[in-house]
């Protein structure tokens, strides 16, 4: 995990902790860059250290900020500040944090465009997607508004007699999220409005490669009324979550991010007491059947794959063609090709960039070592270098065939936008790739059979299945069920569990005897002693 990557999707964990910020005298050429404040017990603070990672435009190389990495006694003071707004934030009423859910998402909606065309500057989302990326968010939000109801808790009235049992969820106290670049308004979202809504304070880590969305929501967060400590941000690498792990101040986790850094800090932090979910990397399969529609499955494909650049961890990025249904690829292939490839901010781009010069490194490496193993390069991405973007880091739509599940390519998470096809005979076939594939993320199958459907949903092994449906990321009313070698944790995100997993229940059993509330007559006589 390192301190200036620390859940980038593309980084091994031995990388990452060799990895350090830029000290101050490293940065003279960006001095112009504005930096990143921390927002501690309700203000906006410039941090007092000498480290700073830059924020590039992905598109240009062009750095648009610096990014500090927060010193002990900052992360101190933001964990302290949140500690003490606890004493009083768990004590408001459900209905006052009910409104500041509905204030905060009336805010959301009004700075949409505004949250959005940061994702495209600092992530390079074209402008459609980053709206998306809010307003998926925004429906968390939105489901947080009805924290009265999800926070109920149960009885069982007469367990004996004048004796009722009855339980009530209460907050844990100090919770942290730990963010990754891929979704910088989508996964925060998912996390600080629960982590509030239930009447915990929260800390929040967003990804140092794109902090700019983060920064805005806690500006609607102050707008909203959320009192002071009750959100906090921090910013960096290896230190800051180290110190989230440990700090006993924190008694849960979330994060989403990559494999080796989520087994790092569900180690590390499980083992100091504390909750921790962490959805990790994927490998998401979709099952193409013959007798699916044919125009509706290829557009599913093709957005499914190479949307966000494959910069998803529910991005579709493996194909599995059952039988006949082969025969739709050099279709697939003409469908890929017409996606324009360029800048987010361009208003006809489908395609923007990846986050860094590392991660289009890695990608095309990957590509290259799938070839190597035997797969055919049947559309080849890399090399891409768009008008006016020549720096960018660039890798166009790629399709591969001929995969199997021993190649490299398919074993590791690519991050990129590039579908591997594999062919099978039978749906069984396709059901044993899947099911033998450590994560277990997402799936989908294009079918029109309801039996074949139902078969399919009834014996995958993965915690979201799509029919008909590419990426089968739920609704908040739900929750994202991500399973297997995808999550370690046994409560999931946003709805239902997500309320479970930043409250905790207390059992009460009360006797209040019939007898004590019979009428006694008063007595007017002089009290004696006995």
């Amino acid at each position: 995990m390192g301190s200036t990557e620390p859940i980038q999707q593309d980084m091994s964990l031995s990388k990452l902790r060799a990895l350090v910020p830029y000290h101050l005298s490293q940065l003279r050429a960006y001095s112009s860059a504005k930096r990143v404040p921390l927002f501690i017990n309700g203000q906006f603070l410039q941090s007092q250290t000498q480290e700073w990672i830059p924020v590039h435009n992905p598109a240009t190389q062009e750095v648009l900020s610096l990014v500090p990495q927060t010193t002990p006694a900052e992360l101190q003071q933001a964990a302290e500040a949140a500690q003490k707004a606890f004493e009083s934030w768990r004590k408001t009423s459900v209905v006052t944090r009910q409104t500041a859910m509905f204030k905060l998402q009336q805010l959301v909606k009004r700075e949409m465009d505004r949250i959005a065309a940061n994702i495209t500057e600092e992530l390079g989302k074209t402008a459609a997607d980053a709206k998306g990326d809010v307003l998926r968010g925004l429906q968390v939000v939105e489901h947080a508004c009805s924290i009265p109801t999800l926070q109920m808790g149960e009885l069982c009235e007469g367990v004996a007699t004048d004796m009722d049992t009855y339980s009530i969820r209460q907050p844990l106290g100090v919770v942290a999220g730990i963010c990754p670049f891929n979704f910088p308004a989508m996964i925060p979202l998912w996390m600080f409005p629960l982590m509030i809504a239930t009447g915990n304070t929260a800390i929040i880590k967003p990804s140092e490669r794109d902090p700019g969305a983060m920064m805005i929501l806690a500006e609607l967060a102050n707008e909203a009324g959320i009192p002071p400590g009750v959100l906090n941000i921090v910013h960096g690498g290896k230190s800051a979550v180290d110190f989230i792990c440990d700090t006993p101040i924190v008694k849960a986790i979330s994060f989403v991010g990559s494999d080796k850094v989520g087994k790092y800090i569900y180690e590390r932090a499980t083992a100091t007491g504390k909750r921790v979910q962490s959805n990790m990397g994927a490998k998401n399969h979709g099952v193409i059947m013959a007798d699916a529609n044919k125009n509706a499955t290829l557009n599913s494909l093709v957005g499914a794959a190479f949307g966000a650049a494959g910069q998803r961890c529910m991005a579709l990025s493996t194909a599995i063609f059952v039988g006949e249904a082969q025969e739709w690829i050099p279709e697939l292939v003409e469908r890929a090709k017409k996606l324009k490839v360029s800048c987010g901010r361009q208003s006809d781009s489908d395609v923007g960039p990846l986050c860094t010069p590392e991660a289009k490194e890695r990608v095309e490496s990957l590509i290259q070592s799938g070839i190597d193993e035997g797969a055919t390069v049947i559309l080849d991405g890399r090399g891409c270098r768009p008008n006016g973007f020549e720096d960018g880091n660039f890798v166009a739509p790629t399709i591969l065939t001929n995969v199997t599940a021993s190649m490299k390519c398919y074993k590791e998470e690519i991050f990129g936008p590039v579908l591997l096809c594999i062919n099978v005979p039978t749906l069984d076939d396709a059901l044993h790739v899947i099911n033998s594939n450590p994560y277990g993320n997402g799936t989908a199958i294009f079918t029109n059979s309801g039996p074949v459907a139902r078969k399919f949903q009834s014996e995958v092994d993965a915690g979201q299945v799509g029919i008909n449906v590419p990426i089968p990321v739920p609704l908040p009313m739900f929750s994202f069920t991500g399973s297997r070698g995808s999550i370690r944790g046994d409560l999931n995100f946003y709805g239902k569990t997500g309320v479970q997993f930043y409250t905790q229940i207390k059992t009460i059993t009360a006797l209040w005897r019939a007898d004590d509330a019979k009428d006694v007559k008063a007595t007017v006589n002089m009290p004696t002693l006995h």
